[in-house]
């Protein structure tokens, strides 16, 4: 498999690493009234890009590179712990982690040989953009590749759970996404440029609206996605 196609297979949202369950904060923005139509969606999904999607896109980066470190692992984990900083709501901080298990399954399968013992070791699994880095290193991708799979998947998921939660035609919602190209590659482009910055240093937009409606969003009794 040629890396191009191995780009796509990362990006394809029927990778077994659980993407497919959640909606990256859409559902209670439905609920909120904050998303209604293909037009609120778009507004929503630049949102998600230019703060979860920066910073997941740059620490997969970061992790990516820590290939060639000789203390992979302190490294790792000053990375995991900075992202876990920039993750505020403790929902979501459960939600990276526990995508990051799934995908470490799927990257162990796959690529039995990529170096994934270096990452931490915490009870709850790595965060999932550390998780990222790591397998498209073991895939053979350069990091504006690995940095625009992190920069997509923030965005695709929320496109897709859109079309359940909402009834949007799915190709007006494909719409969206197309136009939010140019935006994707912005996106994975700074985050490859600040990628080689201490960890303290990296992106670290915020979304505090979004935490809050993380943490109201586990206390629903019933909910189509887990985030």
């Amino acid at each position: 498999m040629t890396p191009s196609s191995l780009v796509l297979l990362l990006a394809d949202g029927r990778f077994p690493a659980g993407a497919h369950a959640h909606s990256g904060g859409l559902e209670a923005a439905v609920a909120a009234g904050l998303v209604t139509d293909p037009a609120t969606l778009a507004g929503f999904l630049r949102g998600r890009l230019a703060t979860g999607g920066l910073v997941a896109a740059a620490f997969a980066v970061a992790a990516h590179r820590t290939a060639g470190v000789v203390d992979r692992r302190a490294t790792l984990a000053r990375l995991d712990a900075e992202l876990d900083a920039r993750t505020a709501a403790p929902a979501l901080r459960a939600v990276s982690r526990r995508q990051g298990r799934a995908l470490l399954r799927a990257g162990r399968e796959i690529w039995p040989g990529g170096g994934f013992d270096a990452l931490p070791t915490d009870p709850s699994g790595p965060h999932q953009p550390l998780v990222l880095g790591l397998v498209a290193a073991a895939a053979g991708l350069d990091p504006v590749a690995v940095a625009t799979v992190a920069a997509y998947g923030s965005v695709t998921g929320p496109a897709s759970a859109a079309v359940r939660l909402l009834g949007l035609d799915p190709y007006r919602v494909h719409a969206v996404l197309a136009a939010l190209a140019v935006d994707c590659d912005a996106t994975a482009a700074r985050a490859v440029a600040t990628a080689d910055d201490p960890p303290e240093w990296l992106p670290a937009p915020a979304a505090p609206l979004t935490d809050i409606h993380a943490e109201v969003h586990t206390t629903w009794e019933v909910r189509l996605f887990a985030s």
